[in-house]
């Protein structure tokens, strides 16, 4: 193995064990909601807030991510977040009460939100020659944790209780976090390219690429959060049992994992993936309307086309590296991407909620839904163009292939 080689295995480790829990801690633990609400003594009414804090911290935090990333560097700034996420982790299987749960909550999602961002150009610093690679990877062990850990959920708790269940997560992010702490000793690693150019680009938030990311990305989470928060509620009412909802919950993700090895080589192949945005809306709209008109009799073939149509997800995140230059490029636009994403997405499960519990019908939330999709289809037009951040902050003559 040659030094290069040898040198990049710690960050490759440190983004895998990162990637693998972005979203366990997502989906392992709406299916717990029920067992858990009678154990802390809270209801239904607070399943939308703890959607909602998901989203808000990803939405706050992604948005902090990059400013602090420039002025601490990307590791140090990831090895914090990730102490954040483990730390909440912990504190959430321990909370005696439903306040310390909401709190340990927040802890928890104030480090994912920022290692979401901090990901991306981290891929690209250390992996900018095997970009397509390292990215279907990392996106592919997203969707490993986020389908691995609803279908474990349930199990676990019967055995060890729901404690157990929330806490074993804890373990990956504790070695993550050694990781990152061990890079960041290092000054960023040997396997670190030296990058000239600037690092902050002024004017990035005034170009069509990043709003336009920042509306895909923001409608496609607004759905995915949607689905994780409320899909088991929405079979239970069509007569499913709560194991059969984390089961189908589960299915959502897994379905989501061929696209992760798919969508990113695609999209960095295709000179304009607008195709890909076009099959995954229509597949979203045939999803939608199947749950809405026969909700219980063809649950699996609504569950998989909505995983399918919500594969604009990796794309989003691979259009980060694939439509910036520089790794500043890059963190400026995962950051503005995500953060502002996700503060588009909080309206998701509250909205959903609100709503179902204004009319006592679903009906009424996936008109909304269905609307989304419109502004997906419209903003996946406009940052599907191949042109680069740098090119739109600084006008070039001639628009850059990718």
């Amino acid at each position: 193995m040659s030094d290069k080689a040898r040198a990049s295995v710690l960050p490759l480790l440190a983004i895998v064990l990162t990637a693998l829990n972005l979203r366990t801690a997502v989906t392992g633990f709406t299916p717990l909601l029920d067992t858990i609400g009678a154990d802390l003594d809270f209801g239904p009414s607070l399943y939308g807030v703890f959607g909602t804090i998901v989203t808000a911290c990803f939405a706050v935090f992604g948005l902090v991510a990059a400013p602090v990333a420039r002025r601490l560097g990307l590791e140090r700034t990831i090895a914090i977040a990730v102490a954040f996420t483990t730390g909440g982790i912990v504190l959430r299987a321990l909370a005696p009460s439903t306040g310390v749960l909401v709190a340990s909550t927040v802890v928890a999602f104030v480090g994912v939100g920022a290692s979401n961002v901090l990901v991306i150009p981290l891929v690209k610093k250390y992996f900018s020659a095997h970009l397509k690679a390292v990215s279907s990877m990392y996106i592919a062990l997203l969707q490993v944790g986020q389908f691995v850990a609803p279908l474990a959920a349930v199990p676990v708790a019967l055995v060890a209780g729901w404690r157990w269940a929330i806490a074993m997560w804890a373990t990956t992010t504790a070695v993550a976090l050694v990781l990152w702490v061990v890079l960041a000793a290092r000054g960023g690693g040997a396997a670190a390219p030296v990058e000239t150019g600037p690092q902050r680009l002024h004017g990035a938030w005034r170009t069509p690429l990043l709003w336009s990311l920042v509306l895909m990305m923001g409608i496609t989470s607004l759905n995915v959060h949607a689905i994780f928060t409320w899909l088991p509620a929405i079979l239970i009412d069509a007569g499913a049992d709560p194991e059969s909802g984390g089961a189908l919950v589960a299915l959502f993700s897994v379905i989501g994992l061929p696209a992760a090895f798919v969508v990113p080589p695609l999209a960095i192949r295709l000179r304009n993936p607008f195709v890909i945005v076009v099959v995954c809306t229509a597949a979203m709209v045939a999803g939608y309307a199947g749950l809405l008109l026969s909700p219980d009799a063809g649950a699996v073939v609504w569950v998989v086309l909505l995983g399918l149509g919500v594969s604009t997800f990796p794309l989003c995140l691979t259009l980060v590296n694939a439509r910036t230059r520089t790794t500043a490029g890059s963190t400026v636009l995962s950051g503005a991407m995500q953060g502002g994403g996700y503060a588009i997405a909080c309206i998701g499960p509250f909205g959903v909620g609100a709503l179902y519990a204004g009319s006592g019908s679903w009906t009424g939330a996936f008109v909304v839904l269905f609307a989304s999709l419109a502004v997906l289809l419209v903003s996946g037009f406009v940052a599907c163009r191949p042109t680069l951040l740098e090119d739109q902050v600084r006008p070039a003559p001639v628009l850059a292939r990718v």
